[in-house]
């Protein structure tokens, strides 16, 4: 069964054909995309798409995306998860998207968190890591306020319009499970 996080404000919970809208407007809007490596979703079926490889993902257990929902209102504003999810190894990278009307609330912060507590907790993670444009300072700050360390530099990393980016790499191990 697809787990449902809570936060003091936010529900974090899974993906449906129900938000392709609100996947597609996130998606497509280029101050999100600016540091996020995709090009902008074209139509809702590709966005349907997503979101069923993101079921089977988690049915696989590769990843797991939850969508990001303010209580009491409709829709997501938002998606947050971990890719790459390694159970042998114990190990995921965690990316989230807000969208900008969303930004500056706290809400990213929250709702990363709760995704770090539950990839330890629940996952038994040992380490989440995250790829980051180095221009990125709002997720750099964010990343570094949770206790994530840079570990180095991927040079021309992620493409985005075309055009190379070098990426951070960031860690957070959690040492209670070493």
């Amino acid at each position: 069964m697809f787990p449902t996080l809570n936060t003091n404000r936010l529900l974090l919970r899974e993906l449906t054909e129900a938000d392709a809208l609100d996947v597609f407007i996130c998606f497509t809007n280029p101050d999100v995309l600016r540091f996020y490596g995709q090009s902008p979703l074209s139509n809702h079926n590709q966005v349907k798409q997503i979101i069923r490889s993101f079921s089977m993902n988690y049915e696989d257990k590769r990843g797991i995306k939850w969508g990001i929902a303010v209580k009491g209102e409709p829709g997501i504003i938002g998606t947050i998860g971990f890719q790459e999810w390694s159970q042998e190894h114990k190990r995921a990278d965690i990316s989230y998207a807000l969208v900008p009307e969303q930004w500056g609330k706290g809400y990213a912060i929250e709702a990363v968190k709760k995704v770090i507590s539950y990839g330890f907790q629940e996952l038994k993670l040992t380490r989440i890591g995250a790829m980051v444009f180095t221009e990125n300072e709002s997720s750099i700050k964010l990343l570094e306020k949770l206790g994530f360390e840079k570990e180095g530099i991927l040079k021309n990393f992620m493409y985005q319009d075309d055009v190379p980016n070098d990426t951070n790499i960031y860690s957070l191990v959690n040492l209670k499970t070493i």
